[in-house]
């Protein structure tokens, strides 16, 4: 059965496009929604992500043999609730201003069905360097729609990217003219509904449109 399985590369190209956890599994909507409104939050909570996922793929894959069925998903639980921890305290040391910023999404990634989710399919059937592989494919996939959502919203909120990060006064890159009426609808939570819709439809037309030329030929 094992045999039957993705091996670690496809596993990793998976991640990224083909179930890329937002637009295609629609997982991890919660933290899509909520701290997209600015490319730094987006990369920041994605960086947290990614470490509890590799961590807790990693961890359960070597531990996978020892699972009890009736058992698995507390050991689940238990250890990415292990690795979010250490994640918040680094954060909230290092990064303070961010921690503030970001609020309850990162403790809350403890509940996130994508991690879950690969601890389930992946990392407690295979080895732990396929293990690995798919946490870090999924990682960046993740990485991708958050940031695919957080470039078209905060440059329609502020006319710029990377607010607080480049620029005179913070004010960031500007992208449209100053001309240009901000939609600050954008920073807001309708703006991350509005946003999410139209990329997850453009998303499922691109592969709706690859499946019929794939068909045709």
């Amino acid at each position: 059965m094992a045999s039957e399985l993705p091996g670690g590369l496809q596993r990793f190209i998976n991640g990224i496009l083909p179930e890329n956890p937002v637009y295609r599994q629609v997982l991890a909507m919660c933290p899509t929604l909520a701290v997209t409104n600015t490319i730094a939050g987006a990369v920041t909570m994605a960086g947290a992500t990614a470490f509890v996922l590799i961590c807790a793929n990693v961890v359960t894959a070597a531990l996978r043999r020892l699972l009890q069925p009736h058992l698995r998903i507390l050991v689940f639980t238990v250890t990415i609730s292990a690795f979010v921890t250490i994640a918040d305290r680094m954060l909230a040391a290092f990064m303070p201003a961010m921690s503030q910023k970001l609020g309850p999404y990162v403790p809350l990634i403890i509940v996130n069905c994508m991690i879950i989710c690969r601890c389930e399919v992946c990392a407690s059937k295979q080895g732990v360097a396929v293990a690995a592989a798919d946490a870090l494919g999924q990682s960046l996939g993740f990485l991708a729609a958050l940031l695919s959502i957080s470039i078209v919203r905060e440059i329609l909120a502020f006319g710029s990217i990377f607010q607080g990060w480049a620029g005179a006064n913070g004010e960031g890159l500007r992208v449209l003219p100053k001309s240009f009426p901000n939609w600050n609808l954008m920073a807001l939570p309708p703006g991350a509904f509005f946003t999410l819709g139209i990329l997850l439809g453009l998303a499922n037309w691109c592969v709706a449109a690859r499946e019929k030329r794939k068909t045709a030929s």
